[in-house]
């Protein structure tokens, strides 16, 4: 079964009446959706009272649901303390997220800053290593943690680093957001062998596994020559990626990935469009 969901409480949601994240679930399914993304961007600040509250909706309603960890987090920070202060937020993250009952934890890898990619990449491995590790010993290893692809040229988060992430453990798995892909490589997924080929890519180092149920973060985005400026949505016209080939590829190959909308201000009605595409198929 293919997920459809947006990315935290959409503006839509409100005007609808609804008022605090436990009535989310409920009213995600009224409109037909099935995931949701709840989102830590700017810290986690989320109780277990009211994890608990929403994880319970969320069950009821048949509602699939991931988090999307603090936005600052930085792997391959060039200061110790930059990488233990990324290593806690991801710890709250995933505590919050078995208070949800959501998986996966959707990270973002850092930035490159004045290091190589090579030395960058290197220092995030390290980091997600003793992550993993402290992980364990809290017993949060049935949380899945997703490195997410990137859209700007100085973050860490290309396809093959994320890869690389993933290769630490069965507990790492990618978030694959098309749009960031579309953007950093300057508007390069035009046909469906564009987005064959990024599957083919994760199959061929991760495993069918992972492409058979893979996270994706989906929506409109405007670039300029250094990646991403901002997310947009359908009513912008004219902004890729196209979401039909991949439509097709997940309609084609009996694939059950989770699709999550990061739309501006659209994103239940986007996800609603997306999941309008693919079942038009």
């Amino acid at each position: 079964m293919v997920k459809f969901g947006p990315a935290g409480n959409s503006p839509l949601f409100y005007e609808s009446g609804g008022k605090s994240s436990d009535q989310v679930p409920a009213w995600l399914k009224s409109i037909g959706l099935s995931a949701y993304e709840y989102q830590c961007g700017r810290g986690v600040r989320i109780g277990e009272q009211t994890a608990r509250k929403i994880s319970a909706a969320a069950r009821e309603a048949g509602i699939a649901v991931s988090l999307h960890a603090p936005y600052y987090i930085n792997l391959a920070s060039k200061e110790a303390e930059g990488r233990k202060k990324s290593q806690n937020h991801i710890l709250k993250s995933l505590r919050a997220a078995d208070w949800l009952g959501a998986s996966p934890v959707v990270f973002h890898p850092g930035g490159v800053g004045g290091l190589s990619r090579k030395e960058a990449l290197d220092l995030a491995l390290t980091t997600l290593e003793e992550i993993l590790e402290l992980a364990q010993k809290e017993g949060l290893t049935h949380i899945k943690l997703a490195p997410e692809t990137m859209g700007k040229q100085n973050q860490l988060g290309s396809l093959e680093e994320v890869i690389a992430l993933c290769k630490l453990s069965p507990q790492v798995i990618p978030t694959v957001d098309f749009a960031h892909l579309h953007a950093v490589g300057g508007g390069c997924l035009c046909d469906k062998s564009d987005f064959e080929d990024i599957l083919a890519k994760i199959e061929g180092a991760l495993g069918s596994d992972v492409v058979q149920y893979l996270h994706v973060h989906f929506s409109p985005i405007e670039y300029t020559e250094k990646g991403e400026k901002r997310h947009r949505n359908l009513e912008d016209k004219d902004f890729g990626p196209d979401f039909l080939p991949l439509a097709e590829i997940i309609k084609e190959n009996s694939l059950s990935p989770t699709i999550i909308c990061e739309s501006n201000g659209k994103q239940a009605e986007d996800a609603l469009a997306y999941q309008k595409i693919y079942r038009s198929l």
